[in-house]
């Protein structure tokens, strides 16, 4: 991957420009911005430094070959340790404030991109895979430290000394000014032509490593069906060539960033000769004085030393860099991301929710030109329907029909257009999942005792309720002292199925929800299993709820009172 010069922007394979400094880094974290004005002011600092050191070093080796006595020379000496300690500190500085600064910006982005799923919901999540959030979060943002504490630093560095040295330069010598100002561009040059032609080596790489993650975890999610049907050990051939195809590309950005590196030494290299050649013929001409040609010499390779070094940064942080695209773009795609997030639940959610008094025969759900859209498609188109308490729907159609999106919209977690009531009265998307219950495709269980993962939410553990949910799932062969890992790690996939249905039944009792959603609940079970989960739903049904079930299970449809079919571009009616 090329390396471009302060103000150069590059275009990666998707046509978006990437620009040394994002300017979506600056408006997402606070600490960037603090970082880059702290790092300028330390940079000027820094700079004087480097010019101090030069034009004492060069006046007391000058004096030193006319032959002033060391014991005159006290000034110049002492100045010149005092430039060197100035600069060493200053760069310790900049080191400290770029470490500091990383871990500050990581912390920001990590709690932004946590901000941007939350305000995106199931819309976000849904086109974004958990590996490559997870791949994000950790070793992506993790990145950042070569992006955010060495390059972003150098880059500041860059762009306040080389301005600066080369105005010293000017007043100096101007010969020797203009000949910097004519060769400094040669570097930034060859930076563009190398990126040209690799632009796009570092974005496949990083994109591979995404896809060596997504089918690692598609492996692990699905391997008790693999071992089913005998074809777990060919997945590890598959890993291998998706794992040896990343180091490849690796070892591909590793040749061109060594490349890289040997062309900016060779041009610098070339235009520090140029100028030492020119203040040679001068000085054996007389035309310049020893300790300013001296001062020249030292100070040259100072004017080149940040573009050489902001290009080796910029290789080295060049995982960092794609994994920042990718980290701002999804902080971005979130149409709320920019809300302030709030870690207090409201009180709806830690009590019972207050409702307001209804007609005994108002419909349980009602919805009312209800439109749901993934991006610009439209997946549920002006669904209208009143479904009564005591019932049983079933909802069906096709995969990728929006069968899961009525849901979401159902509980306020996918934007919609239309008017959903509750027992009567419409409620606004914020107020719906504090009255319903629910169970996705997924489990999603959390970690800890089974009785608090039943339980969850609720304010005190009732025992006998967990039983009987437990019970009511077809779940009570999970011994009860049994503690889930991570992810409802330590239970197959038919259990942790049925103890999220387990889950969704305690929150209907303790909460008395008069709404109970459940997303595909029989799709891992066995036959036997399944009548079980079918009874169930009825029984919860005839306790006065609407049980709403989405399914592709003939068996469910077959027991259910009402069949809502999705169509792939508009929703059905009722039957």
């Amino acid at each position: 991957m090329g390396v471009p010069q302060a103000g150069h922007a590059r275009v990666d394979p998707r046509g978006r420009a990437l620009k040394p400094l994002d300017p979506r880094l600056l408006r997402t974290a606070s600490a960037a911005r603090i970082l880059l004005a702290a790092g300028s002011v330390v940079a000027v600092v820094h700079t004087a430094s480097i010019v101090a050191f030069c034009w004492f070093a060069a006046q007391s080796i000058a004096s030193v070959i006319d032959g002033v006595p060391v014991a005159q020379l006290g000034e110049p000496i002492i100045a010149t340790a005092v430039s060197i300690v100035a600069r060493a500190l200053t760069q310790a500085l900049l080191d400290a404030l770029a470490v500091q600064g990383a871990a500050r910006v990581k912390s920001q982005l990590r709690a932004r991109v946590i901000d941007a799923l939350d305000a995106g919901g199931s819309a976000l999540l849904g086109g974004t895979s958990s590996a490559r959030v997870a791949t994000l979060l950790g070793q992506g943002l993790d990145a950042l430290d070569g992006y955010i504490g060495r390059y972003l630093p150098q880059l500041v560095l860059t762009a306040v000394a080389t301005p600066i040295i080369v105005g010293v330069l000017l007043l100096a010598d101007v010969a020797t000014g203009i000949t910097v100002i004519l060769t400094l561009p040669i570097i930034p040059l060859f930076m563009v032509l190398i990126g040209l032609s690799t632009q796009a080596v570092q974005r496949r790489q990083w994109q591979q490593l995404g896809a060596l993650a997504q089918g690692f975890l598609e492996v692990v999610q699905g391997l008790s069906t693999l071992m089913v049907f005998g074809r777990q050990h060919r997945q590890v051939d598959r890993i291998a060539a998706v794992t040896e195809e990343y180091r490849r590309r690796t070892m591909r950005v590793l040749r061109l960033s060594f490349l890289s590196g040997f062309a900016l030494e060779l041009a610098a290299s070339l235009s520090v000769a140029l100028v030492a050649v020119s203040i040679g013929i001068r000085l054996i001409d007389g035309e310049i004085a020893l300790a300013l040609g001296l001062f020249v010499l030292v100070l040259v390779p100072e004017a080149y030393l940040p573009l050489r070094q902001v290009g080796a940064q910029f290789h080295a942080a060049s995982e960092g860099i794609a994994a920042a695209d990718d980290v701002l773009a999804l902080i971005e795609g979130a149409p709320s991301a920019s809300a302030p997030r709030t870690l207090a639940a409201p009180p709806s959610i830690l009590s019972h929710p207050p409702r307001d008094p209804a007609p005994s025969r108002a419909p349980a759900l009602a919805v009312r030109e209800l439109t749901v859209r993934r991006g610009d498609r439209v997946v549920v188109d002006r669904l209208t329907g009143e479904w009564m308490p005591g019932t049983v729907l079933a909802v069906t159609g096709p995969s990728g029909a929006g069968k899961s999106s009525l849901l979401g919209a159902l509980l306020g977690l996918v934007e919609h257009e239309g008017v959903v009531e509750l027992d009567g009265s419409p409620v606004p998307p914020a107020a719906r999942i504090a009255r319903l219950a629910w169970a996705g495709q997924r489990p999603e269980l959390t970690s800890g005792p089974l009785d608090e993962v039943v339980a969850l939410g609720a304010l005190a553990i009732d025992p006998e309720r967990v039983t009987a949910s437990l019970r009511w799932a077809a779940a009570d062969d999970v011994p009860r002292g049994t503690v889930l890992g991570a992810a409802g790690e330590g239970l197959s996939g038919g259990q942790a199925q049925r103890v999220a249905l387990a889950r969704a039944h305690y929150r209907a009792l303790e909460r008395d929800c008069r709404v109970v959603l459940v997303d595909e609940p029989t799709s891992a079970l066995d036959a036997v299993s399944e009548q079980r989960i079918i009874a169930g739903l009825r029984a919860l049904a005839a306790t006065g709820r609407l049980v709403i079930v989405v399914t592709h299970r003939r068996a469910v449809m077959a027991a259910a009172d009402s069949v809502l079919a999705i169509a792939p571009a508009h929703a059905g009616a009722a039957s």
